[in-house]
């Protein structure tokens, strides 16, 4: 294999991580997001807490992902971004409530705290909402008809209780006692509408896409596969599990809730990458179509290559520093000042 045909893989590979670690690392503080009007106004500043030193730099890896779709893709990027540029401003939008909301939650006196409050979690569903309707017009090669818009808003609806699945099994792993409590309840509530929304999406997928219906129903590559959705199921049922027996999250095996949702993320990660293989714009454009000039792949390759690792030791080193359970988040000054 030589360079011309390794380096847009290798680019494929490391915008695919850099958005699988998005989806999960700013997943599960979206999704804390989510749950925070149902929580008291104590709780409410342990679960911003928990979240407090993550969820700035998670969104690193968006940044990333979509640095490297202009740069080494600039053909796709300039398809996507064109065809997706409502979504991604509304997703914009939420982004900016929810970093607005966040320092304003804390520092502003307390009549107005409840305000930001529920513009954080507002921005957090218009964000998430906004990346369902750009999952589902991705899949659907930015389809205009009925039948694509439908399944783009379909997703846009159900993707926030995957969000919400996330959030809740961190909540459980940060958190104790009752919030800890009220946490594995949450899970409780959202993971059947996700299971659902997850098992509606893959049925319908394959129904949307001739391509991916040729990729998952034909033999033997229909043997090959079913490691996936056997390893979905099993996650979803250890999750469920877990969450019926509550001495069990109690006793410290809580983090098997957010393990096995992150599972699920990971192996739908997967059979997604082998749907649209070797297309990075689904029956449009192949990843070497849309690649860059090999000599420029390969100044990039340089600058990721020394970026990469950066960003992969500096956030584990971030999360071992911080990890522990959650308290309430203060800054110097008081909040109701």
């Amino acid at each position: 294999m030589n360079w011309e045909t390794a380096l847009p893989l290798f680019f494929m590979a490391v915008m695919g991580l850099s958005l699988l670690a998005y989806v999960i690392l700013d997943g599960y503080d979206l999704g804390v997001g989510i749950l925070l009007p149902f929580a008291s106004d104590t709780e409410k500043d342990v679960m911003v807490s928990s979240i407090g030193p993550f969820w700035d730099a998670n969104e690193t890896w968006l940044v990333l992902g979509i640095g490297v779709l202009l740069i080494a893709f600039p053909m796709a990027h300039s398809i996507v971004l064109s065809s997706l540029y409502l979504p991604v401003a509304v997703m914009l939008i939420g982004l900016i409530l929810r970093g607005v909301s966040f320092d304003f939650r804390v520092k502003a006196r307390d009549a107005h705290k409840g305000r930001w409050n529920k513009l954080f979690a507002l921005g957090s569903l218009i964000t998430s909402m906004a990346q369902g309707w750009m999952l589902g017009s991705f899949l659907t090669g930015f389809g205009d008809d009925a039948i694509a818009l439908a399944f783009s808003a379909g997703i846009a609806l159900t993707l926030p209780t995957a969000y919400a699945m996330l959030g809740a099994g961190w909540l459980i792993m940060k958190t104790g006692d009752e919030l800890q409590a009220k946490s594995a309840a949450w899970a409780r509530k959202v993971l059947w509408p996700m299971g659902l929304a997850l098992v509606g999406i893959s049925m319908a997928t394959p129904l949307i896409s001739q391509t991916v219906f040729d990729r998952w129903f034909a033999l033997p590559q229909l043997i090959g596969l079913l490691p996936i959705p056997v390893a979905c199921a099993v996650a979803f049922f250890a999750t469920f599990e877990v969450l019926r027996k509550p001495k069990i999250v109690a006793a410290g095996y809580g983090w098997i809730v957010f393990a096995s949702t992150v599972m699920i993320f990971i192996l739908a990660f997967l059979g997604l990458t082998y749907s649209m293989y070797p297309y990075i714009v689904i029956d449009r454009l192949t990843v070497w179509q849309a690649a860059s000039a090999t000599e420029s792949l390969f100044v990039i390759f340089v600058g990721v290559a020394i970026t990469l690792p950066v960003i992969i030791v500096y956030t584990i080193f971030m999360y071992r520093v911080f990890w522990g359970k959650a308290t309430e988040l203060t800054y110097g000054m008081g909040s109701g000042s």
